[in-house]
Order: C-alpha cells, then structure tokens, then sequence
C-alpha cells in the first residue's frame, strides 16, 4: 500500500507529514519553505508511493476561505494536473496550528522549543494527516 501525505501550506514555511505504508499512523516529516516545496514533493514522489495528498484547507471562523484560500486551491490544481494517479483531497486545517502548539505544551517542550514555528508547521500538517486517517474509519 502507498503512503498518504499531507500538506499544511503557509505564507513562508510549509509543514509536511506523511503516514506508514499502510496508511496507519501519521508522523511528522518536515517543514520546507514554501518556495522550496513543489522541488521536495517531486524528490519525494520519485522516491516513495503516494496515494494521497491531502492539503489543508484554511477557513476563516465563519468557513469562508482565508486569504491563502485561492492560492492553495491554484496549487492543489497544479498537483493534480501532474500527478493525475494521486488522489488530492483537502481536510479542514481551523485550529491546527493551536492544536500543534498545545501538543508542544502537553509533550513537555521547553519555551524555546515551542517558539519552532517550523516545528508548528510540521506538528499541524501531522494533525491534517489524522484528521484525514480518522475519517476514512
């Protein structure tokens, strides 16, 4: 079985995660720069099987679309034009970054560990992949 990957893209960074081969557990992987992604996902295409790519999909409090709403729609297209054989799918990303920041807390990391904005990036893109998982049960 392939691998599913997720995507919790930002303004800068962008965090990544992807599950085991048999699609249960989600681990963090990385957190890129945003202008570094497209390049890491070819790299990591050419070198491991994906099913799924599942992107975050930022909504403001009332579920309209955040400001990067049109941005990651253009390039959740643009992955889907080139790898027509992955399953692109997009997973409601509202309180990921806190619900990151309050694994940090709860796993005992010291403040100045919790001030790793990548490490926020990776951890939410973590919580994207469960909440896609969770879903398929």
């Amino acid at each position: 079985m392939a691998r599913a990957l997720s995507i919790d893209y930002g303004k800068k960074r962008t965090g990544i995660a992807v599950t085991d081969p048999l699609q249960l557990i989600a681990s963090g992987l990385t957190t890129v720069n945003t202008y570094e992604l497209v390049p890491f996902i070819e790299n990591y295409l050419r070198n491991e099987e994906v099913s799924t790519i599942v992107i975050g999909e930022p909504k403001q409090m009332n579920g309209e679309p955040s400001e990067l709403g049109d941005v990651i729609d253009a390039f959740a297209k643009a992955l889907q034009e080139k790898y027509p054989s992955i399953e692109i799918t997009r997973v409601d990303e509202r309180f990921t970054s806190k619900m990151a920041f309050k694994t940090m807390i709860d796993s005992g990391l010291s403040k100045s560990k919790r001030r790793n904005k990548a490490l926020v990036d990776e951890i939410a893109a973590t919580i994207i992949l469960q909440t896609f998982l969770d879903s398929k049960m």
